[in-house]
């Protein structure tokens, strides 16, 4: 599975995925766009992602599997939305029995200050996921 958690699918990471999936297999391609939160515990309209963000995600999913089915890969994709993308990514990779996650992440900081931070997620999927993660550093 090649993985976002909103951000956009580097080359490397794409190319990462082609070496790691095997010739029969069908590449997922994951795209997360962020819900930022509810109000008063109920889903707030205005906290969801706006059609420009979705628009913006399914392009990124497509252009990724343009460029695997370049590579010779079959792939197909989808973008969801999602509060917490460490648990939305594991739980999609174990729904569709994926052998392994490949995901493009920002260099690593400080460990007090990660979990605050959405560009870390890469690194918690990595921590808590049932299969192993490669990360590809942007």
């Amino acid at each position: 599975m090649l993985a976002s958690e909103g951000r956009p699918f580097t080359r490397e990471t794409i190319l990462k995925t082609a070496e790691l999936a095997e010739a029969s297999c069908n590449v997922q391609v994951l795209s997360i766009a962020r819900i930022w939160g509810v109000a008063l515990g109920f889903p707030n309209p205005w906290l969801l992602p706006s059609k420009r963000e979705w628009a913006q995600q399914r392009d990124q999913v497509a252009a990724a599997i343009d460029e695997l089915k370049a590579l010779g890969k079959m792939a197909s994709g989808s973008v969801i939305g999602a509060r917490n993308a460490t648990r939305r990514i594991q739980a999609e990779a174990l729904r569709l029995n994926c052998a392994a996650i490949v995901m493009g992440a920002d260099p690593p900081q400080n460990r007090l200050i990660t979990d605050l931070l959405w560009s870390q997620e890469p690194y918690r999927i990595q921590k808590k996921a049932k299969m192993p993660v490669y990360l590809v550093l942007d």
